[in-house]
């Protein structure tokens, strides 16, 4: 008796498992949903077991899925990386992620490059949006944060220290006399929308509760607060991190020595466990961290670089 199962309900079977979404599997292998699902039941039928526990919302495996997915995975993975090697055509594997307008532009966009310098096969799809993820309903692999670390049904990796420093030109530090905080009751302060309390929390912190912390213009994104400080406009609230460039090339200078770290409230990888079956998630994951550790003194334990 042949007791190899149906392939294409194979493939199917470890696209909905290694993405936990049928919708998402009918999209990687370009076929419809119900396609997909009637795959899935066809091998559930030939091995007479539940691969698959279906919810209103979401599919979960089974702990009998768990096995056969990780058993048909490493044989899946090792029959592509054979085929690559006997034909010389290597496929390219997507990843989306999602992060914020102004963390993508100032921290991520500049640090690409690195990945794909040594990961000339997966591509990354960057999309930025203010909008929590919802895993289950977008084609999205992983996202970056900002909160207290307390996502329920996902991974979390911290990122960074979530600094929050006053920045402006050195012109505008100079032409304003600006050393102290008392100082910044006579200028302009810029706000993003997006952290309309940054300004209350720095200024509570650094001693400046005489000072409206809401005064001041206020801009969609960080990123146009921080043009707006760059054209002069004013002193923004930013996080130290993302403007360390600025910083170190001199564009901006933070006029009061004061630095209030937020703690645990900062940035997250976040993503669903089953990402991590995926070798080229685990490299942009352990790429992002290493990069992370490096650019802002934040050190995540080595060993959970190498979290599987």
């Amino acid at each position: 008796m042949d007791m190899l199962p149906p392939l294409n309900a194979l493939r199917a079977f470890e696209a909905a498992g290694r993405l936990q979404s049928i919708r998402r599997a009918a999209e990687e292998l370009l076929v419809t949903p119900g396609a997909v699902s009637r795959q899935v039941q066809r091998l559930e039928s030939y091995l007479g077991v539940r691969l698959f526990r279906r919810d209103p919302r979401e599919i979960v495996l089974t702990a009998e899925g768990e096995r056969y997915l990780a058993a048909v995975s490493r044989h899946l993975d090792g029959i592509r990386e054979e085929t690559q090697k006997l034909t010389g055509r290597k496929s390219v594997e997507i990843l989306r992620v999602r992060a914020y307008t102004t963390f993508a532009m100032k921290w991520l966009i500049p640090r690409l490059g690195t990945f794909h310098q040594s990961n000339a096969t997966t591509e990354v799809r960057l999309t930025t949006s203010n909008e929590m993820v919802d895993f289950e309903r977008e084609s999205v692999d992983g996202a970056i944060r900002l909160g207290d670390g307390n996502w329920p049904g996902v991974e979390v990796d911290r990122v960074m220290r979530n600094e929050l420093v006053p920045l402006c030109t050195p012109s505008f530090a100079s032409e304003h006399g600006i050393d102290e905080v008392a100082d910044l009751k006579q200028v302009p302060l810029l706000h993003s929308f997006v952290r309309p309390d940054d300004w209350r929390y720095w200024l509570e912190a650094a001693g400046g509760s005489d000072i409206d912390p809401y005064a001041g213009d206020k801009y969609a994104s960080s990123t146009l607060a921080y043009q707006a400080t760059l054209e002069g406009q004013g002193v923004m609230i930013a996080q130290k991190a993302l403007f360390a460039d600025d910083l170190r090339t001199g564009r901006l200078v933070q006029p009061v020595d004061f630095t209030l770290d937020r703690g645990d409230f900062t940035y997250y990888f976040i993503y669903p466990r089953n990402r991590l079956r995926s070798p080229a998630f685990r490299r942009f994951r352990a790429w992002l961290l290493e990069q992370a550790e490096s650019g802002d003194g934040f050190s995540p334990k080595t060993a959970e670089l190498a979290k599987a």
